[in-house]
């Protein structure tokens, strides 16, 4: 035991991965060539962080003589060889007869190195910056083969991984448990909205249906600027980018810096309040809105973004309007209504989204809904303030337990 603690102080040897495991990448997906019983098998998008996602498996033919190269046993480690590469995770055995693809690495850990441990290895080098020096290409990165078996890491004793992987898994469960408590309240904002409104295409609870135009007086957009090289400039005013909204939050920091000799209408600031629509994007996210909860810095409209300007007397909440404009329904509409050539940009004019008719409930079942979200919205700023913390104790121990001072 004396000896293991005195080889935590950072002396542990270091090794390569292919000294300590077995590794093997998946098959290639051919349907000319491909023969043999279908089997599932993962693909690069089924592989997360520490999970394996198996709710959209798809499958290929495999041959009698494959099974064992291309097979799955419950401990073998899942890497990524493109897309985020390096990305792994433990496969559990959940199904049986799963196959692995040639975008996957199989990782078959020996007696001397623990599978929990090395994934957390992995993570801590990706987040470092670390482990892109083993990757190949210089705009689409790949971790190949040869790179993976070359990977070098410290490998203390086996009981020490251990202890290392159970403090990182405890920590990083709590993580997990923030994460899934903030997508349960991002999806309860559409269960309140069905549950007072129903669904808006069908309108099954008989609420008037409105013009887009009889409730939105103008669309006041901003202006086009030729902002100052790099994002981090730092300047009086920043102009948005269009990815501030398509979000469907407002994301302040998704701008650019705007050269100070410019002097923009105070109308072109986005405040609190504000509503705001995407005129221009892909077929998915052109019609995208965000709602401004808080004052934002000195932030500009650029020309693709449009301001919603109400008309009056106030007959109309703007959160309804911003989970109304989330609808499948509204945002097929919009994508049709939507012009451009495939594959490029699509914009969609003022007047087509004036056409656009919807549900409008009583201005008071509105504001009951708006009072509703705006609780949510508290409860998510919290829990963003305990996972924030949470991210920054996963990243203490993480450094701790890798420099051998955990």
């Amino acid at each position: 035991m004396k000896a293991d603690r005195q080889m935590t102080t950072g002396e542990w040897p270091k090794v390569k991965l292919a000294d300590v495991a077995e590794q093997c990448l998946g098959k290639m997906l051919d349907a000319k060539k491909n023969k043999g019983r279908q089997f599932s098998y993962l693909r690069n998008p089924n592989v997360r962080w520490f999970d394996v996602d198996t709710t959209d498996l798809q499958t290929m033919p495999f041959e009698d003589h494959e099974h064992e190269r291309y097979g799955l046993r419950a401990g073998d480690i899942v890497i990524c060889e493109g897309g985020e590469a390096g990305r792994a995770a433990i496969w559990d055995g959940r199904l049986p007869d799963v196959k692995f693809q040639k975008a996957i690495h199989r990782v078959r850990p020996g007696p001397k190195l623990y599978n929990r441990f090395f994934v957390h290895r992995l993570m801590a080098d990706h987040q470092s910056g670390r482990l892109a020096d083993y990757f190949t290409g210089a705009t689409i990165k790949h971790f190949t083969g040869q790179d993976l078996a070359r990977y070098e890491f410290p490998l203390p004793p086996l009981a020490e991984q251990r202890r290392i992987a159970d403090v990182l898994d405890r920590a990083e469960e709590l993580r997990a448990k923030r994460r899934a408590a903030l997508a349960q309240l991002d999806s309860l904002t559409q269960s309140l909205f069905l549950d007072l409104f129903g669904d808006a295409g069908e309108n099954a609870k008989g609420w008037p249906v409105r013009a887009v135009a009889d409730y939105v007086a103008e669309f006041q957009g901003g202006k086009s600027i030729e902002s100052e090289s790099g994002d981090n400039v730092i300047t009086r005013n920043r102009v948005l980018k269009v990815s501030a909204v398509t979000g469907m939050k407002f994301l302040a920091h998704e701008s650019k810096p705007v050269p100070d000799n410019y002097e923009p209408p105070k109308e072109h600031f986005a405040k609190p309040g504000d509503l705001l629509f995407s005129r221009a994007n892909t077929t998915e996210l052109v019609g995208a809105v965000a709602y401004v909860n808080s004052t934002p810095p000195n932030v500009l409209l650029p020309d693709k973004l449009w301001r919603f300007v109400w008309r009056e007397p106030a007959g109309i909440e703007p959160l309804f309007v911003w989970a109304l404009f989330q609808t499948p329904t509204l945002r097929l509409e919009i994508g049709r209504r939507a012009t451009g050539t495939s594959g490029s940009m699509k914009n969609i004019s003022q007047e087509k989204v004036f056409g656009i008719r919807t549900i409008l409930p009583p201005i008071d079942l509105q504001r009951e809904f708006a009072r509703r979200v705006t609780a949510v919205e508290k409860l998510k700023t919290a829990q963003r303030a305990s996972l924030a913390e949470l991210d920054a104790l996963f990243a203490s121990l993480q450094h701790r337990a890798f420099r051998g001072e955990l």
